[in-house]
């Protein structure tokens, strides 16, 4: 019990909330209607002058769209999180010519993913083995690494070069394919569910 009080007396998370917020692009009244905490105690504690009891804390992380412990990052190791070369989650198809790693570590929370893709000419992603479509809402900047790229995407066609950045919504039908003679490389960053319909 004393622990919890301690905790009570300490949660200061603030800056946390306000960004999370205005990532989810919510006014403090749309949070205020998804938690049921009030708006101007919110504000006050978006701008630090009140620490909110654990009660509270948990229904303005229920108005996230997160637990408690992720809201708190109670689930995170600290603040600074390393994924070393030899630990990238790999995947994709040698057959389809197209492989890709993850660059970023599977945090619980976390909004947004950094991935790198190599296609051999004439391969494309979307094939066996490849990640599912993305969650609605999704957005994807694709920075061409090296080599031609093209970008299908809701039957458009995106010719891009090296140095070349795309911005789309990912949750719309799409795939990468290098149709060049040499292979190709895709930085690709999906940021989850932050447009809303």
């Amino acid at each position: 019990m004393a622990l919890i009080d301690e905790l009570e007396r300490t949660i200061h998370i603030g800056p946390r909330v306000r960004a999370l917020r205005e990532a989810m692009d919510l006014s403090l009244r749309d949070l205020a209607e998804r938690s049921g905490v009030s708006a101007p105690m919110l504000s006050q504690v978006e701008r630090g002058e009140t620490s909110p009891t654990l009660q509270v804390a948990s229904r303005i992380a229920g108005g996230l769209e997160l637990r408690l412990s992720q809201l708190l990052r109670l689930d995170e190791a600290g603040s600074v999180t390393v994924v070393r070369a030899a630990e990238r989650r790999r995947g994709g198809s040698a057959a389809g010519g197209h492989a890709f790693e993850i660059l970023t570590a599977p945090l619980p929370g976390q909004r947004v993913e950094l991935s790198r893709h190599e296609l051999a000419p004439g391969a494309r992603t979307g094939g066996e083995g490849d990640p599912p479509m993305h969650e609605p809402g999704s957005r994807e900047i694709g920075l061409v690494e090296h080599g031609a790229v093209v970008l299908e995407i809701d039957g458009e066609r995106q010719e891009l070069a090296t140095g070349d950045c795309v911005t789309f919504d990912a949750d719309l039908p799409h795939h990468y394919e290098n149709p060049g003679p040499a292979p190709a490389a895709i930085l690709a960053v999906v940021s989850a569910g932050l447009r809303r319909s």
